[in-house]
């Protein structure tokens, strides 16, 4: 993951101890060192302490924030004492950030009240989160009203204010690439190009035909024909697979790259069921994993908001994900379900993995034409998943995001596949179904929940429901 670096504003207020605005501006500065992230913050010299407290303070500020911005992404708001809830907010509308916004108070001591010592940040927080609202600023709030910076809930705090701000960085501008039509059977991954345009959200669409089309032009022998190859082959065991259908998936593999790199894609939805396997002779599912696997997520069945989901879910928690089936009960357990898929799951989320034939569709199409699958069982652990959709009725984008847990409870299935305990699963299934949301989900292997509702309910203002 690059870097996060935090604009800062030290809050201050005349009345109080001056002292307070210098120490708070050394302890945000050295809890962002002890987290590895960057901070910009107005030098000592510039006004006193480097905190804002008036309107010229705001000003230096917001130059200096300007003269940053793309370096700048997210803005933490320290208050050591009361703070002037005007110079912080002048200094965020002036420096014309469009960035997420953490607003720390630190706390008070119960010994310490005297006129001389006592901050007041409880209540000063309350002003400046005022003053955000009247300007119509987001901003986010930590769990806790006050939290000393040097504090371990401070780290965690920071923790999830940086995923906040991968992702509304990470969602600017972004494009995805749709290769293929959407499978006639599918009309559950239907979606509108036109909300996700508005939402800054670009799709770059190209025919299957095409693609196969270069394909069909490539020599066996083409230098990036074999590297991809030997990527391939590096990847995941493949000693049981025939070789032409290997060379099949290195030639189409090196076209997605190529493409995908020409159009500079944050990632692809692919065309699968059934015309790759009947007509071309493999599945894409090691392809799509190797992607993942690289932080350019690949979804099947063209589901483009599947893949979005992907993509936020590794924006936020910094690894691979994966699209799944809601798929099965799993017993009498109204908490667990099983999550499947064919699959292409980035292998970093399985136990062990290998390259295998497509078991459901063989049938249909030949197990010849089938191969190239990544099958494998998903490790064990903590998890979150995330669903997008594009509400055509409304008009808008709505989500929901929650978390899990994969476990190791006993399982004899094929293709890539979990045991999930989800708290009270059947309220969410009611939930999936009644909203109308896909039979596909998005989870990533971190617990990052709390960040994703944050990023695309207060601040992309995209409809959100967090199940808990």
């Amino acid at each position: 993951m690059a870097k996060i670096t935090f604009g800062i504003i030290v809050g201050n207020r005349g009345f109080f101890p001056d002292v307070l605005a210098k120490e708070g501006r050394k302890n945000i500065l050295d809890a962002l060192k002890r987290n590895g992230y960057g901070g910009v913050c107005l030098p000592m010299t510039e006004t006193k302490y480097g905190a804002v407290e008036t309107f010229e303070d705001a000003k230096k500020c917001a130059a200096l924030f300007a003269s940053k911005r793309d370096k700048i992404d997210g803005i933490i708001v320290t208050l050591p004492n009361f703070g002037d809830e005007r110079g912080v907010a002048q200094a965020i509308k002036r420096s014309g950030l469009n960035a997420p916004i953490l607003v720390q108070a630190e706390q008070d001591t119960p010994d310490q009240m005297a006129m001389g010592q006592r901050r007041d940040s409880f209540c000063g927080k309350i002003s400046v989160c005022n003053n955000l609202r009247q300007a119509g600023i987001p901003f986010t709030l930590t769990a806790s009203h006050t939290v000393k910076v040097s504090s371990p809930e401070f780290d965690k705090e920071l923790a999830r204010f940086a995923a906040v701000c991968r992702i509304v960085k990470g969602l600017k501008s972004v494009r995805f690439g749709a290769i293929g039509s959407r499978p006639a059977a599918f009309n559950t991954v239907r979606y509108s190009e036109k909300i996700l345009e508005l939402a800054d959200i670009a799709v770059e669409p190209i025919d299957l035909y095409e693609m196969l089309g270069r394909v069909d032009r490539l020599g066996d022998n083409e230098p990036g024909v074999r590297a991809k190859l030997a990527a391939i082959k590096n990847y995941t065991l493949t000693e049981a697979m025939p070789a032409a259908s290997l060379l099949k998936m290195a030639k189409f593999g090196y076209v997605i790259d190529k493409w995908v790199k020409q159009n500079e894609l944050a990632g692809t939805a692919i065309q699968c069921w059934t015309a790759l396997e009947e007509f071309f002779g493999i599945v894409p599912c090691t392809l799509m994993s190797m992607m993942s696997e690289s932080l350019l997520p690949s979804a099947c069945e063209v589901d483009v908001t599947g893949l979005l989901s992907m993509y936020i879910l590794q924006l936020a928690g910094g690894t691979p994900s994966a699209l799944l089936d809601w798929n099965n009960n799993f017993g009498d357990d109204p908490d667990k379900c099983v999550l499947f898929h064919c699959s292409n799951i980035p292998k970093s989320l399985l136990a062990t993995s290998k390259m295998d034939f497509q078991e459901i569709i063989a049938g249909a199409v030949g197990k010849d034409n089938t191969y190239g699958t990544i099958v494998g069982r998903i490790k064990a652990g903590p998890a979150t998943f995330c669903r997008l959709t594009t509400d055509d009725i409304e008009g808008m984008l709505s989500a929901y995001v929650g978390e899990g847990e994969f476990t190791n409870d006993k399982l004899d299935t094929f293709g890539g596949y979990g045991v999930m305990k989800i708290n009270n699963l059947q309220s969410l299934m009611a939930y999936v179904c009644n909203m109308g949301f896909e039979h596909h989900v998005a989870v990533n292997m971190s617990q990052t929940a709390d960040a994703v509702a944050e990023a695309l309910g207060n601040y992309m203002g995209w409809d959100v429901y967090r199940h808990t």
